[in-house]
């Protein structure tokens, strides 16, 4: 009699199995469907970004606090840097010394010079035709026109050089004006890099750095963006991207709102995958944001990629291999699936409200 029991056992087991497995029936349906994408991401400020000093040094002074409000310029903290201060009053010493008006001595001592030479070269210019006139009426020797001519000569080749030499020091004081000029640009510029200022009109979300701390132009020192505006940036995985376009609804949950839900759309799609994580990050907006929202709030988004209404749909458990289910009667059919969701399938052809299906055994 044990003998029969344990022949039995085996068999029974697997009538309960079958049974269990293939006994939830149930007809198509018609309702309202919905394809979507799933994404995760975070709530981030409109212009947010992280602000850096091109400058190295300590930090001298913090003038805002976290969470006040900001103007465009708004300075946000002051670095102090002894050598940017030194290096800016050398390039003031040397503007001033190069500065034309400055310098318009030697430019007169050079004018009187030439001013003078010029006298000269007339001078000698007059003796020299006086001696040819003489010479050519036998008045004189050769010699002393020779003595006339190379002291014209002289004098013309004199009076070239200062003219030369005079267009030369106007180049050159320009010059050292306009390089003194720009010197001193540039070390104010980069002595007006030790104070950080607010590049949006927005809220200062954190200050990175304290009074006394050392800073380069590599440390982020305030995280700053738009007080009221906020977006969406949401990562979607490369096996889904090609399905997102701009203009997308999103529908979208936060830890932060239990139970509701609110609508956005998509407005940007970033063009290039991380590798790392095999996944794109698109961008979206509120169509209507909540009341109360801060950077780096968490979410999850479900982009809605068509919808369908009075569809006939089924369970996606009901359906083998994409593409067939089984009847109650135990025939399989051949069916074509349109719109999906993560529970249910669209039913395009291949079944009929009317024909009784059952869940295949697992």
């Amino acid at each position: 009699m044990k003998f029969i029991v344990i022949l039995l056992l085996p068999f029974l087991w697997m009538g309960l199995l079958s049974c269990g497995s293939s006994g939830e029936r149930t007809y198509p349906q018609r309702e309202h469907i919905t394809e979507s994408v799933y994404a995760s991401g975070s709530i981030k400020a409109r212009y947010q970004y992280q602000a850096f000093a091109n400058a190295v040094g300590t930090v001298q002074e913090v003038f805002v606090s976290e969470g006040d409000t900001v103007k465009e310029g708004t300075p946000i903290l002051s670095i102090f840097n002894e050598s940017a201060r030194l290096n800016r009053e050398t390039a003031e010493l040397n503007r001033a010394f190069a500065d034309k008006q400055i310098n318009e001595t030697k430019l007169r001592d050079l004018e009187i010079t030439i001013a003078y030479t010029k006298t000269r070269y007339q001078n000698d210019s007059l003796l020299f035709s006086r001696q040819q006139r003489l010479k050519e009426q036998g008045i004189g020797t050769a010699v002393e026109l020779e003595q006339r001519q190379l002291a014209f000569e002289n004098s013309k080749s004199t009076l070239e050089g200062l003219h030369i030499r005079r267009i030369d020091l106007l180049r050159e004081l320009e010059f050292n004006e306009r390089s003194a000029s720009k010197n001193l640009a540039i070390t104010r510029a980069l002595e007006s890099d030790l104070i950080l200022k607010s590049q949006v009109a927005g809220k200062v979300y954190a200050l990175l750095k304290e009074k006394g701390e050392m800073v380069n132009a590599q440390t982020p020192l305030a995280i700053i963006g738009s007080a009221d505006e906020f977006l969406l940036e949401m990562q979607v995985d490369e096996f889904d991207i090609v399905k997102i376009q701009r203009g997308q609804t999103i529908l979208i949950t936060m830890d932060s709102y239990r139970g509701e839900t609110f609508e956005g759309i998509v407005t940007k799609i970033n063009p290039l995958m991380d590798e790392r994580s095999k996944s794109f990050q698109i961008e979206g907006m509120f169509v209507r944001q909540p009341h109360v929202l801060y950077p780096n709030l968490t979410l999850e988004a479900n982009i809605v990629i068509q919808r369908k209404e009075n569809a006939l749909t089924l369970p996606r458990a009901f359906i083998v291999n994409e593409n067939q289910v089984i009847t109650s009667a135990g025939d399989t059919l051949m069916v074509q699936l349109g719109i999906k969701d993560y529970q249910k399938a669209e039913i395009i052809s291949g079944l009929d409200e009317k024909t009784e299906v059952k869940r295949p055994a697992r």
